[in-house]
């Protein structure tokens, strides 16, 4: 159930490009989308078969192979930003926001 949330919430941060969720989730998902990212700058076969595993769809890891990691083509690392937000309403869980930089 964990691996699917965490599946989920990538395939949405590519689609999106940034999404909200709490500061936990956030912090769980950023070093496995980094990581993802880094594997699609070099855009070989075995590389787009480990992204396709990792986010469940092919769609997703076209998309981060060709529009977003080429974007990062030159920086080392740092991909995303976390962006605390204020609590939500209900149980006042910290919520952020994570997005491409």
């Amino acid at each position: 159930m964990r691996v699917a949330l965490l599946r989920s919430l990538m395939r949405n941060l590519v689609n999106e490009g940034r999404i909200t969720t709490t500061l936990a989730r956030a912090k769980e998902i950023r070093p496995l989308i980094e990581k993802l990212v880094t594997r699609g700058k070099s855009s070989t076969l075995v590389s787009r078969r480990l992204i396709v595993t990792r986010l469940g769809r092919a769609q997703e890891a076209k998309k981060l192979a060709e529009e977003i990691s080429p974007k990062y083509k030159e920086r080392s690392g740092g991909y995303t930003r976390i962006v605390k937000l204020p609590a939500r309403e209900g149980d006042a869980s910290p919520m952020a926001l994570i997005e491409f930089v």
